[in-house]
């Protein structure tokens, strides 16, 4: 089993190539599950959700055999996302702001194989983190975005570096941030030298860090090497999710061969796989995705296109 913990949102989102019309199930960890479900893992979400779209979350996940707590909320939560290049550049909206998940019992997480944190808006405290940590001694992944936005009184997102954000990500086995919350966490422009940025988030205690930089790849850092890993080329259609399903690629693969490169280029595929696509219905083959890995395998001269280097 593998439990994802963090709150699902119903999204309305709009590309230069395309738009939902009405809000879509989305969200970190919820794209995470069900990504790792058809991929053909046992997973668990765990997450808020309002009356108002329930009985549809409900039904999606049972649709995709995603076992799921629900922890009750008021209204769902949901952003309006406006893309407006091909680069995953957007305006980011509140809709809605479910609860908080609050402290959950370990015997929801504690036999896990991999406990993944992945938050939208602030739903997982940094106290919580601990708590998980001190009762599983498993494989422990964040994804760090809910960790780092806030929203204005206007419901515009932004997003800042908390304080005890360095102890809370040092308590795990794989942070990754992407560019955005790389810069938010080290103060590094991570298109200029995501390898520093690396460096400074594995000081404070994870044993791995990966640094997302969309249509440029990606970097790996386990504290003695970095391991570059290349896009899988596609044709763009909707890069929400793109992280999301990243972890759920790395974790999937990590956890049966234990080799970084392997994984990466895993998730890089399964990444590239969503952003073709929109919205909870995206079809995913593990077939299709080790014939993509063996072409991105092949790349082992590949260095991600940055500006500068600290290797």
């Amino acid at each position: 089993m593998i439990t994802a913990i963090g709150n699902p949102v119903y999204d309305y989102i709009k590309t230069p190539k395309t738009e939902t019309g009405q809000r879509v199930l989305s969200g970190c960890s919820t794209n995470a599950a069900l990504a790792l479900a058809k991929l053909g893992a046992d997973v668990r979400l765990v997450g808020a959700i309002g009356e108002d779209f329930k009985a549809d979350f409900i039904e999606k996940l049972t649709q995709y055999k995603v076992k799921h707590t629900i922890v009750p909320s008021k209204q769902s939560g949901g952003f309006s996302l406006i893309y407006y290049d091909d680069y995953g550049n957007r305006t980011l909206d509140l809709l809605g702001r479910a609860t908080g998940i609050g402290t959950l019992n370990p015997e929801q997480y504690r036999a896990s194989e991999a406990v993944l944190i992945a938050p939208i808006l602030g739903e997982v405290s940094l106290e919580d983190i601990r708590i998980i940590r001190n009762n599983y001694k498993g494989f422990y992944f964040c994804d760090p975005q809910g960790l780092l936005r806030g929203a204005d009184e206007s419901g515009r997102i932004y997003h800042e570096k908390v304080d005890g954000i360095e102890d809370a990500l040092g308590q795990f086995t794989v942070v990754k941030p992407n560019e955005l919350e790389g810069r938010v966490l080290t103060g590094i422009d991570c298109r200029k030298d995501p390898y520093r940025a690396a460096r400074i988030i594995k000081s404070w205690g994870p044993e791995i860090v990966i640094v997302t930089l969309a249509e440029l790849g990606s970097v790996i850092y386990d504290g003695k090497d970095f391991i570059d890993i290349p896009p899988y080329a596609v044709d763009l259609v909707d890069s929400t999710g793109a992280g999301d399903t990243y972890m759920a690629g790395f974790t999937f693969e990590y956890l049966r061969t234990g080799d970084l490169r392997m994984a990466g280029c895993f998730a890089s595929c399964v990444s590239s796989v969503m952003i073709e696509q929109v919205g909870p219905d995206f079809v995913l083959s593990e077939a299709e995705i080790r014939r993509h890995r063996e072409m991105l395998l092949k790349k082992t001269d590949f260095r991600v296109a940055v500006s500068m280097s600290s290797i």
